[in-house]
C-alpha cells in the first residue's frame, strides 16, 4: 500500500513540475500574439486556441499537485483548531461523501467525452485554424483521474490517522 501511495504522490509531483513548463510556453504564445497584433498589426490565427489548450492542460494537470500539497482553498474556521485525528475524521467523511462521488462523475464523464472526441475527430472551431480538440479532452480526463487518485490517497492516509492516531508517512 505504501508503494502505491508513494507512486501516486510521485505522479502528482511530476505532473506539477511539468506544468510549469506549460506556463512558460503559454507566456511565449501570448507575448507573440501581443507583439504580432499590436506591433505589426498582423494577429496570429493560432494563438487563441493554443493559449486555450495550454491553459486548460496546465490547470487540469496541476489539480493533483495542489491536492498532494494540500493547496486547494479550504474554509478552515474550525478545521485548523482540530487535533490531527479530528482533521482526519473530517477528511475521511468529506472525502467519502463529497469528493469521491463528485470526482467519480467527473472522471467518468470526461473519459466518455474524450473517447467521443477521438471517435468523431473533433476540432476546435473558434478560428480558421481548426486544431484537434481530442488531445485536450484526453488531458482533461487524465487530470481528473490523477486528482481522483491523489484524493483517494489522501483519504486512505486520513483513515490511517483516524485508526492509528498517527500520521501515515
Amino acid at each position: 500500500m505504501r508503494k502505491v501511495l508513494r507512486f501516486i504522490d510521485y505522479l502528482s509531483d511530476l505532473s506539477g513540475r511539468s506544468v510549469r513548463w506549460l506556463a512558460m510556453i503559454l507566456v511565449l504564445v501570448m507575448t507573440t500574439e501581443v507583439v504580432m497584433r499590436y506591433g505589426f498589426n498582423h494577429p496570429t490565427m493560432w494563438a487563441y486556441e493554443s493559449s486555450l489548450q495550454l491553459g486548460c492542460a496546465m490547470y487540469a494537470l496541476a489539480y493533483c499537485y495542489a491536492q498532494r500539497h494540500d493547496a486547494h482553498v479550504r474554509v478552515d474556521i474550525f478545521y485548523t483548531h482540530l487535533s490531527p485525528r479530528g482533521k482526519a475524521t473530517i477528511d475521511v467523511i468529506c472525502g467519502l461523501m463529497m469528493f469521491l462521488p463528485v470526482i467519480g462523475l467527473l472522471v467518468g464523464a470526461s473519459w466518455v467525452w474524450a473517447i467521443k472526441s477521438w471517435t468523431i475527430q473533433e476540432k476546435m472551431v473558434e478560428t480558421y485554424w481548426y486544431p484537434p480538440y481530442y488531445p485536450l479532452r484526453t488531458v482533461v480526463a487524465i487530470g481528473w483521474t490523477m486528482l481522483g487518485l491523489q484524493g483517494l490517497a489522501g483519504i486512505l492516509r486520513s483513515f490511517y490517522t483516524l485508526i492509528r492516531n498517527k500520521a501515515y508517512d
